[in-house]
């Protein structure tokens, strides 16, 4: 679990981040949603620790990271997979080596245990013999599926994705947004991800968090977002703005 209590980011007189409170559980899949610029990669970045928040506190299970200095924030950081926005695999490394690269910095497994560590991650995504190749053979998708397993390498018990689906597919990022969920419940992680892919939240938002201008404006879960009266999550799940600027004429 992981709980973020009254957070506050500026960027000089700007508040990006506005006195935000959540709860992100374990072994579900809670997503944060909302608009380019509403703050919800400052977030992230805040929660991981690349950006420092103004105030406010951040909790890993019952350890107060935001209290933490560099050295106690590294141990965190040790249990921690990212899944970026571009898979940011290493280009001068084969698909193997990017897995291991993980296995080597955070971990005291010998050769064998971690060669046998990258194979079953390769498994565990649905990728075969794909070992020798470089990140510029890879189609996007496998790209991401490759990022997933170096993600999940060192048996996270936090996961955070960010836009895992851009620049794919439907049928592929529906199957990006299924490997997400299953090993979220096989590995029993506090998995976090940022999106404004609709078909994200309908697929796999156990816990749905949207952000609006900074602030938390709505919280629930993906039945209870497409029966809510709140205008700012409405305008977001329908594009009613968009509509209107299609058609002008509409009343506002």
């Amino acid at each position: 679990m992981i709980r973020v209590l009254n957070l506050w980011k500026h960027f000089g007189d700007e508040a990006v981040l506005k006195n935000i409170s959540l709860v992100f559980e374990k072994g579900r899949t809670n997503l944060v949603i909302g608009k380019s610029g509403s703050g919800k990669t400052v977030l992230m970045k805040c929660i991981v620790g690349l950006l420092g928040a103004d105030s406010g506190k951040i909790f890993y299970d019952d350890r107060e990271f935001s209290a933490m200095g560099f050295g106690a924030k590294k141990s965190i950081r040790r249990e921690v997979g990212m899944l970026f926005q571009g898979a940011a695999l290493f280009d001068s490394m084969n698909v193997s080596e990017n897995i291991l690269f993980p296995l080597n910095m955070f971990t005291k497994m010998s050769k064998g245990e971690k060669e046998k560590r990258m194979e079953f991650c390769l498994e565990r995504v649905n990728l075969h013999n794909v070992g020798h190749l470089q990140p510029s053979d890879l189609s996007g998708g496998m790209k991401k599926r490759v990022a997933i397993a170096r993600a999940i390498a060192i048996k996270p018990r936090y996961l955070f994705c960010d836009e895992p689906n851009s620049g794919l597919d439907p049928p592929t990022a529906i199957l990006i947004d299924k490997l997400i969920k299953e090993i979220t419940e096989e590995l029993n992680i506090t998995t976090v991800v940022n999106t404004h892919d609709m078909n994200s939240v309908m697929e796999i938002g156990d816990s749905v968090a949207f952000i609006h201008q900074g602030r938390l404006w709505w919280t629930g879960d993906r039945h209870q977002i497409l029966d809510t009266c709140n205008t700012q999550v409405n305008k977001f799940v329908y594009a009613t703005e968009l509509m209107r600027t299609i058609n002008p004429r509409e009343k506002q």
